[in-house]
């Protein structure tokens, strides 16, 4: 007979959180000591989509976790190890019966390895609890009910973190247990650029936004400097799960109760449901991690320029405000929503690149990085689900109506600083004699422009427009019109 002690494991993911944490709520609901485990997995460490950035976030969101904690003399077991075999090592030490964790909609690997570790748990007699992540259901078929689904999900007020007294697992037992293991160092590097991971800091900017910034959410949305104050900027706390969708929800619908600016804050909470309803379709379509959703644009060929990738990635493209968002989003990790879709619809159809290969880079770019967002964001933006709008932007056009003193591009293209407005802008329409007058030269200074817009977009409307044509394209957008929707909208469609 086992002598070891019980020990519920608690495996944190993508919730990164100890409030409306589903998975800790239930591991608590017992009186077995329970421990808060975060793997640094070297496949995800090594994998393509993440970045440095990414793992510094995460670092500050465990050492605020571990300030949380240490009301309760506890801590996370944090270490640096695949989930098997730190759970192999446990059961070294522990009676390993349940563990919790959230169902993730992942990547490709993070898809296998659930599969493997729940083959794991099955030969090892181990219960693995996974439970729903901000309303997302794991199974269905289509939308007809999910909805409801949701809908019940966000009605439940948030849960409590309530352990019972010493029913976490201590500091010194946690210690002892990571002398078996390899331990990341938690330190991160100071930094002005990037928003600082943790709970703590996104219940401030979560804050300071119902407080006084959501009046301009509606005004400001699309604007790529005044974005950047007037949207909420909670979303890397969303995407790494310091804060739920559910209890931020919450906020929003009972502050919309006294609110003079209902507009704005319904504006707000329908992108929360529509954040919910992207990451749902990726998980009810993982294979559009590597292709198109709509199987009819598999045929779709687009021959691939190194050049173009490099000169896009970097901000080099000739134009200011690709440019100027491709710095500031290589500086920041941030962007607003609408300069994100317009540096992927330039990239997609006026650079005719395909949308795998702007995959990688945005994801390590993005500190906000969401599995379910990005992949079908990548697809809309390219013209390739068959039932959106095709949507080619012109750079132009976002810039004088967006940045209309091209105060951002300034900001991040310092080469055009001391450019009249107008030309900073299209500095590709200044004479000889006017780049003397402004100590510019066009090629030196700033690049020519790598294509030419009119031409490109043509070429890439008629080519798209002339695919949705295609047989197995409609039959492709009516499977996914099936599939995505109730049929109350499909009729509206």
């Amino acid at each position: 007979m086992s002598t070891k002690p019980e020990l519920r494991v608690v495996w944190l993911k993508r919730d990164l959180r100890l409030q409306d944490n589903e998975a800790i709520y239930n591991a608590l609901q017992s009186a077995t000591p329970v421990v808060i485990l975060y793997c640094f997995e070297p496949l995800l460490l090594n994998d393509v989509h993440y970045s440095e950035r990414h793992w510094n976030f995460i670092k500050q969101s465990i050492a605020d976790l571990n300030t949380q904690l240490a009301a309760y003399n506890s801590k996370i077991l944090a270490v640096k190890a695949d989930i098997i075999p730190t759970i192999n090592q446990l059961l070294n030490s522990y009676h390993v019966k349940h563990i919790y964790s959230h169902q993730e909609t992942g990547v490709l690997v993070t898809y296998n390895r659930d599969k493997t570790f729940k083959r794991f748990c099955k030969n090892n007699l181990i219960v693995w609890h996974e439970n729903t992540n901000n309303g997302v259901q794991r199974g269905l078929k289509d939308h007809e009910n999910w909805i409801d689904l949701v809908e019940a999900f966000y009605a439940v007020e948030p849960l409590p973190f309530r352990p019972k007294t010493n029913q976490l697992l201590s500091i010194t037992a946690i210690k002892d247990l990571e002398t078996y293991f390899s331990l990341p160092s938690l330190e991160t590097p100071l930094s002005k650029n990037f928003q600082k991971g943790g709970r703590t800091i996104g219940l401030k900017y979560l804050d300071s936004f119902f407080a006084k910034r959501y009046p301009n959410y509606m005004f400001n949305i699309s604007k790529p400097n005044l974005a950047r104050t007037s949207c909420s900027r909670i979303s890397p706390y969303i995407a790494w799960g310091n804060l739920s969708v559910r209890e931020v929800y919450h906020q929003a619908y009972h502050l919309k109760e006294t609110s003079k600016h209902k507009k704005a804050l319904e504006a707000f909470m329908s992108r929360l449901r529509w954040q919910t309803h992207f990451i749902q379709k990726f998980e009810m379509e993982h294979t559009m991690e590597e292709a198109s959703i709509n199987k009819g644009f598999h045929k779709l060929k687009k021959n691939i320029s190194e050049n173009y990738r490099i000169k896009w990635q970097k901000g080099e493209t000739g134009y200011p405000l690709v440019d100027a968002c491709m710095r500031c989003l290589n500086e920041t990790g941030y962007l607003n929503f609408r300069m994100r879709a317009l540096v992927v619809s330039f990239f997609t159809h006026n650079l005719w690149q395909p949308w795998q290969a702007a995959t990688t880079h945005l994801s390590q770019m993005f500190l906000d990085f969401e599995p379910g967002i990005h992949f079908p964001q990548l697809q809309m933006q390219a013209g390739e689900t068959g039932i959106n709008m095709l949507r080619i932007y012109n750079p132009i056009k976002n810039s004088l109506e967006h940045d209309p003193e091209a105060s951002f591009i300034k900001k991040w293209l310092p080469e055009l600083r001391e450019l009249d407005t107008p030309f900073a802008h299209q500095p590709y329409l200044m004479t000889e004699l006017e780049q003397q007058f402004a100590n510019f030269k066009l090629g030196e200074d700033y690049p020519h422009p790598i294509v030419e817009l009119e031409s490109s977009r043509k070429k890439a409307g008629d080519t798209l427009w002339e695919l949705r044509k295609d047989k197995t394209v409609i039959n492709e957008s009516k499977r996914i019109l099936k599939k995505h929707t109730q049929k109350r909208l499909r009729k509206n469609t």
